[in-house]
């Protein structure tokens, strides 16, 4: 009884020490540890390739560039932000549109530099030093103009209105800068100088300088040149006064068609004038009150 107590007692020992190795949960004695290698051998989900040390230190000096450079750039930004900044300070933007401004007066001052460039003022004060003065006006009428129709009606010629408003500017002008008048009948119509005016208005070209110019101009259609030359003058809304202006204030018209320095006799001088309104066009044509006009100084 003793001896089977003593065996059962072994066997129990036997069976609580060898078990747990031969099946179940434990580990195995002969077997590699699955689960640590499975740990050891096992990547991670979203690796990348292994980065040596060169690598690392060619990423690290783009890196370190990169960097700098933004970080220059951010600084000169800033300091140009500061330097607007700080002339802004220095500007007076709140009284700038207070600041009087004077009137300019430019009228007189244009026609005085224009008569003391013609020697008006030298005139006058010769004529003072003999006890004399300046001519004055005149009076007189112009002969007539026809009024010619060109362009299939499109045109009209030299109108007596032209003429006369020509004529009565062109001696206004000559004694307010101390010159002698022309007589009035002496202010003609010059039909050959229409001709020519009549044969750039024809010009099919919706430019209206296509055929502008003096002897020489060509037109957009090849026509042959007609008619004669003179001082030219024109535009949008001119008149035979205004065209008289437009002359006077240019140098070289004035000296070809008023002749300042002339000192002779006015009475056989003529002054020769024609004018046109409207024109010819491609795809729209002038309109009455766009005017050419020509003039010349000549002999009776």
């Amino acid at each position: 009884m003793k001896r089977s107590a003593i065996v059962v007692a072994i066997f129990s020992a036997v069976l609580t020490l060898v078990l747990p190795f031969v099946g179940g949960s434990g580990p195995s004695l002969f077997a590699a540890p699955a689960s640590a290698t499975a740990r050891e051998a096992a990547q991670p989900i979203f690796a990348t390739h292994v980065v040596d040390a060169d690598e690392l230190e060619a990423g690290r000096t783009v890196i370190d560039v990169a960097t700098a450079d933004r970080l220059a750039t951010q600084i000169a930004d800033d300091a140009e932000l500061r330097a607007e900044r700080q002339a802004e300070l220095t500007v007076d933007t709140e009284h700038l549109a207070q600041r009087p401004v004077p009137v300019p007066v430019v009228v007189p001052e244009q026609q005085a530099q224009q008569q003391d460039a013609s020697g008006a003022s030298d005139r006058r004060a010769a004529a003072e030093a003999v006890g004399m003065s300046c001519p004055g006006s005149i009076g007189g009428v112009t002969g007539g103009a026809p009024a010619r129709s060109a362009g299939g009606g499109l045109i009209t010629g030299t109108t007596a209105g032209d003429l006369a408003a020509f004529a009565s500017q062109y001696n206004a002008i000559r004694v307010a800068n101390c010159l002698q008048p022309v007589p009035v009948e002496n202010i003609r119509y010059d039909g050959c100088m229409e001709d020519r005016l009549i044969w750039m208005a024809e010009d099919p070209s919706d430019d209206p300088l296509s055929a502008w110019g003096h002897i020489g101009s060509a037109r957009s259609d090849g026509a042959p040149s007609v008619g004669c030359d003179g001082n030219l003058a024109g535009g949008n809304g001119d008149t035979g006064a205004s065209v008289a202006g437009k002359w006077w204030d240019s140098a070289a018209h004035r000296a070809s068609l008023y002749k300042p320095d002339y000192a002779g006799a006015t009475a056989g001088v003529c002054i020769y004038f024609a004018a046109t309104h409207g024109g010819v066009g491609t795809s729209v044509n002038e309109p009455a009150s766009f005017v050419r006009a020509a003039a010349r100084w000549g002999g009776c």
